[in-house]
């Protein structure tokens, strides 16, 4: 069936590939951030174990909402590790080696934060031109949540 929602098919298609690369990227910071929640230890132990679950919690329910936004635009939202790891412009930093420490787990969310909100800037820039005020709005929320985050975490660096 033919979606007519006042965005032509091209421009649905633009949006659509944007936002499955946010998806990707959303989805490997929520990995990250979990992973570093199960493994974060020393001195800043339940600081950290506890900021990095709200952080989590709220990603997760984020990717939801993000993979709808795909659906309702007529397209197919990546959900495997393989589509996540070709369309994310993140990569998984682990190595295999040891954990990392809790400093260079915060330094890396930050750095994750921010490219999760590079990648919304230009989804957004495309919800922009195609007058798309829903996925507009999406990343607009979604820099709000992500910019605060790479603060937060900034800030226990300094």
């Amino acid at each position: 069936m033919q979606i007519d929602i006042g965005i032509d098919q091209e421009q649905r298609r633009r949006i659509g590939a944007g936002l499955a690369r946010f998806l990707a990227d959303s989805y490997t910071l929520y990995l990250r951030t979990h992973n570093y929640h199960w493994n974060v230890t020393g001195p800043m132990f339940n600081t950290l174990h506890l900021m990095f679950e709200t952080q989590y919690t709220e990603q997760w329910t984020a990717l939801d909402a993000i993979a709808e936004r795909i659906r309702a635009l007529g397209e197919r939202a990546p959900g495997s590790y393989s589509e996540f790891a070709r369309l994310a412009s993140l990569t998984d930093n682990d190595d295999g080696a040891a954990t990392p420490d809790w400093k260079t787990m915060v330094t890396r969310l930050v750095q994750g934060n921010e490219a999760v909100c590079r990648t919304a800037r230009e989804v957004f820039a495309l919800a922009d031109e195609a007058n798309d005020q829903p996925t507009a709005d999406l990343m607009t929320q979604r820099l709000q949540v992500h910019e605060k985050n790479a603060w937060m975490l900034r800030s226990l660096l300094e």
